[in-house]
């Protein structure tokens, strides 16, 4: 059987042989893929840890960020800390299912939002660069 027929016999029955072109280009594909991943996921947990050490600092420090869940400019101010808000120094005002101000906030005096308070009794309201906050509090961004 000549070349030409046996492979016109695999072709019909489906057991054509594998390109190796097409094989090598995959690879290269998924190695490509796996480094631009591999970098990102690298200057994401950079980015985040350098974050969430600042956060942390804040809280050390005895800063407080009292806001409310319905505020804009609050959501904006979080936003500036990602995923590491979680480690920032937030107080909620704002009362689920009313138009009231947690009483907490009332005795602090807070009347906008979204309002840091400092240890030194140091007091600026609205939305604010970690910059500016940690220039306030002598925490730095890395």
């Amino acid at each position: 059987m000549s070349q030409e027929r046996r492979k016109r016999q695999q072709k019909r029955e489906g057991r054509e042989q594998p390109n190796p072109n097409r094989t090598r280009y995959i690879m290269i594909a998924i190695v490509i893929i796996i480094a631009f991943a591999a970098a990102y996921y690298f200057l994401w947990y950079k980015h985040t840890s350098r974050v969430d050490a600042f956060a942390k600092c804040l809280t050390a420090k005895q800063a407080k960020m009292y806001g409310a869940f319905w505020c804009p400019h609050c959501e904006e101010q979080k936003e500036k800390f990602g995923s590491s808000f979680q480690y920032a120094p937030y107080i909620e005002c704002g009362i689920k299912g009313s138009k009231g101000i947690e009483p907490v906030c009332t005795q602090a005096g807070i009347k906008r939002f979204p309002t840091w308070i400092f240890a030194d009794g140091t007091r600026v309201e609205g939305e604010h660069e970690l910059d500016f906050l940690g220039q306030e509090t002598g925490c730095s961004l890395p």
